[in-house]
């Protein structure tokens, strides 16, 4: 068994010298995903796959049974429920570790938290008006992402005045109206929404200003792991973009990351290491 003592982790995420990091393994149980689109569709892969990532070390399991790469097309509840309880179910016959929902959709959040899951990451910050009923009186934590548009045509030419004060703007709000709705504010994560519905160079301002978005909220993920916005710069492929991603991953810490959501947790929990380090130094 995996005994993280995940709320406490959780309500004391800061980056000091004494903390790293927790590391979310990404687990896409769908057929279309860009970067691992059907290799784990089946449920018995996809909880070995889960295992595995345990054994790597990962403090969390994000699952998600709905594809959002660009110009991807929703799925019915039903059809998502049906690809991810079945490997929730299997994990928590195997491990207590922290698991995280990858949905938008309230009624696959309430069919999920049957099974003592930690983490509702939601990509659209809770559009679906009945998720708030659901998970308010819930000791479950919620990701509040920023995207512009939907999956489908979020990168249709995506455009911003300020694009750093924009998403800042929009998790504010999306904060505000959480605790207004009886969510406290210290079950919230953020999540600025590395390549869902922006350019290359509105994902590097990001990147360079994320201390902006550290200042709303001292929960802070970042979802970078293989993206595009390493791939076109680098002009690589999906499985060539590991170095480019822990580049990005380092940045990301020292600008107040505290939640690394990745593929490849073997490689980030080393960086997390050598990190540590540094800070610790006087």
């Amino acid at each position: 068994m995996h005994a993280v003592g995940f709320y406490t982790a959780v309500m004391d995420l800061k980056l000091n010298t004494n903390q790293k990091p927790l590391v979310m393994g990404i687990l896409n149980v769908t057929p279309d995903s860009f970067s691992d689109g059907g290799k784990y569709s089946q449920a018995n892969t996809a909880v070995k796959r889960a295992l595995e990532m345990l054994e790597q070390g990962a403090d969390i399991i994000d699952i998600g049974g709905e594809s959002s790469r660009p110009g991807s097309k929703r799925i019915s509840s039903q059809q998502e429920i049906d690809r991810i309880i079945p490997v929730i179910e299997q994990i928590r016959k195997n491990s207590d570790i922290p698991i995280s929902v990858d949905t938008t959709k309230a009624s696959v959040m309430k069919e999920s938290i049957k099974f003592k899951i930690q983490i509702i990451n939601d990509i659209s910050s809770l559009s679906d008006i009945d998720s708030f009923k659901i998970l308010k009186d819930k000791n479950i934590y919620i990701c509040l992402m920023h995207m512009k548009g939907t999956p489908d045509n979020m990168q249709d030419n995506p455009e911003y005045d300020d694009v750093v004060m924009e998403v800042s703007s929009f998790l504010e709000n999306k904060i505000k109206t959480c605790v207004n709705r009886g969510i406290p504010k210290e079950r919230l994560i953020i999540d600025p929404g590395f390549g869902f519905g922006k350019t290359i160079e509105h994902n590097y301002l990001l990147l360079k200003n994320l201390q902006k978005l550290k200042d709303l909220h001292k929960n802070l993920l970042v979802g970078i792991s293989r993206k595009s916005m390493i791939g076109n710069l680098l002009n690589k492929d999906v499985d060539q973009r590991l170095y480019g991603s822990l580049a990005a991953t380092l940045i990301s810490i020292y600008n107040g990351a505290n939640i690394i959501r990745t593929h490849d947790i073997r490689e980030t929990k080393l960086l997390l290491n050598i990190s540590k380090e540094i800070k610790s130094c006087n």
